[in-house]
């Protein structure tokens, strides 16, 4: 395995750093004898350091599972208040969790999962994935409205970094982002005075919501998949 130069961490760390595994899974394949640390096998509570030689004596499978759902406006994401629904009780699957947020009054895609590597790899602000959106406003939208969005804006002390837009019609328009600021584009629209009719997220990097019926799920696999999971290194 190719090496860093860190410092002394533990081994599963190690392994999560790597996008081999979670740390939680890089237990049970330590426990399982299949980490070698310069030639001996793994123990929990090894560490690692630069000119240790880590490898792998088996190929871990990747059993994980990913799918693509249209989340419906008035749906909570996750931890819904008394009298609100959310994701987990609005669908069949099991064992799998959404990655990231879209507020209640928002729709379209929302990445679910059971594999935890990507959390962080999607999310954490020094990734940057492109997020497409497409935006219905309740009065018309003028192009220099579009070029302050490209160009970022000062949301209360916060400065959004530059964006693609496209004017689709006079009341329509897709922004694409590579951040995701809490309500970012609810904010940016209102401080233009741009009132928002419908918010839907039609892309994540190179998984689009094509033609998904709301509340519905597709799996990610083949080469969408190997796309996907390459753009996020793993």
């Amino acid at each position: 395995m190719e090496e860093e130069n860190i410092e002394k961490i533990r081994i599963n760390k190690y392994l999560a750093m790597q996008g081999i595994s979670t740390r939680r899974e890089a237990d049970k394949i330590i426990l399982a004898g299949k980490v070698t640390i310069n030639g001996r096998k793994a123990i929990l509570g090894d560490k690692v350091g630069n000119g240790d030689k880590v490898e792998i004596t088996k190929k871990i499978k990747n059993n994980f599972s990913y799918y693509a759902y249209y989340k419906p406006r008035g749906i909570i994401t996750h931890s819904p208040q008394k009298g609100e629904k959310d994701i987990a009780s609005s669908i069949s699957l099991k064992g799998v969790f959404p990655i990231g947020r879209l507020d209640k009054d928002s729709e379209g895609l929302i990445i679910l999962t059971d594999d935890g590597r990507i959390t962080d790899r999607l999310l954490n602000p020094k990734y940057e994935h492109e997020k497409e959106y497409l935006v219905k406003t309740r009065v018309p939208i003028k192009l220099s409205h579009l070029s302050i969005m490209e160009r970022g804006m000062d949301l209360e002390g916060i400065k959004t970094k530059p964006c693609k837009t496209k004017f689709i019609n006079e009341n329509t328009f897709s922004i694409t982002i590579s951040e995701g600021q809490k309500h970012q584009i609810r904010r940016m629209c209102d401080a233009l005075t741009l009132p928002i009719e419908s918010l839907k997220r039609v892309r994540i990097m190179n998984i689009k919501l094509g033609n998904l019926k709301l509340n519905a799920h597709r799996k990610i696999d083949d080469d969408e998949l190997k796309e996907f999971l390459k753009s996020l290194s793993l």
